[in-house]
């Protein structure tokens, strides 16, 4: 498709390979989150998102279908969007129905096929659109694709999905602090965020009756044995999620069910009945909270929109 263009910037297998064996051998072991999303990862959380009680995408897409077309002035015409973490690109659609003369989309994610696979859908889809697919991490400084085939007024990373609060406080600032110089005075953020609730309910999103998530939270066994010629035994760990009120974050943990020693890329590691490894921390907010690291990293607070029962907020950011 002549208005297709794809970068390959994706982290070798090298660095999950060193990411890994850093992280089992800390005290408490522990994996990358962003690492949850290679193809069969990428396609568990979807089906994570369909479900009942996963109540974050259908309450985000609920807010965004409302509000588009106010979201879509504040953007503005002739306005670059890339997109951190773009999944399945179903989200942006919404926007890109509505933007007036949007001049590119850029989608970056790090799950290559999965990503390319929606790049080539969206690109269908809008064929006077440009769109230059990036595979790559978000999390890291990255040098993307100079686009200068149409004006660009301004530039609006597009981060849905609560995926900011994967970061703890420093990191969540350190992305905000890139975000800001990527996009430049005057360009934009259209974030979501999960807000502070019935922690019932947060319970039952990341323990759904299913096992959906628990197959998401396992799959990074299974990754590890298929990459890092890695011997986990998935029988013998189990999906644990709980909320810690003290800190306001979900957190996601793979639980040793006995002791036992497994191999990962030739480095033996041993696990204690009821070791863990800390897979992914999901933070809840409030807007004060929310609104302090947006602004330590160089954005200010424009506009926040909410479902009725105040479970999920969608912001506006701009950077001064």
């Amino acid at each position: 498709m002549q208005n297709l263009d794809f970068y390959d910037l994706k982290p070798k297998l090298s660095d999950f390979r060193q990411e890994v064996l850093v992280g089992l051998s800390k005290p408490q072991k522990s994996i990358p989150p962003k690492f949850f999303y290679d193809k069969q990862g990428s396609e568990i959380f979807e089906q994570i998102c369909e479900l009942e009680e996963y109540y974050p995408t259908r309450t985000e897409l609920a807010i965004f279908k409302q509000h588009c077309e106010e979201i879509a002035a504040l953007m503005g015409e002739n306005c670059l969007i890339v997109e951190y973490g773009s999944g399945s690109s179903e989200k942006i659609r919404i926007f890109l129905d509505v933007l007036k003369n949007p001049s590119a989309y850029m989608p970056i994610d790090i799950s290559k096929e999965h990503m390319l696979r929606a790049s080539e859908e969206v690109a269908r889809a809008y064929p006077k659109l440009d769109v230059l697919s990036v595979c790559g991490d978000y999390t890291q400084k990255l040098i993307l694709p100079v686009y200068e085939k149409k004006p660009v007024k301004t530039k609006v990373i597009f981060f849905p999905g609560n995926t900011i609060g994967n970061l703890d406080y420093a990191d969540a600032v350190e992305l905000f602090s890139q975000a800001a110089t990527l996009v430049g005075s005057g360009g934009g953020m259209l974030i979501g965020i999960d807000m502070k609730k019935d922690p019932q309910i947060l319970h039952a999103a990341y323990n759904d009756a299913k096992g959906v998530t628990a197959a998401f939270n396992l799959n990074l066994l299974v990754r590890m044995n298929r990459d890092l010629s890695a011997n986990f035994d998935l029988s013998s760990f189990s999906h644990y999620a709980f909320y810690s009120p003290k800190s306001s974050r979900i957190e996601m943990h793979l639980v040793s069910l006995k002791n036992q020693v497994v191999s990962v890329a030739k480095q033996e590691f041993e696990f204690s009945k009821g070791e863990s490894i800390h897979t992914e921390n999901s933070y809840k907010f409030n807007l004060e909270e929310f609104q302090k690291v947006a602004e330590e990293g160089g954005f200010n607070l424009v506009k926040v929109w909410s479902d009725d029962n105040q479970f999920f907020s969608i912001c506006y950011l701009s950077v001064a």
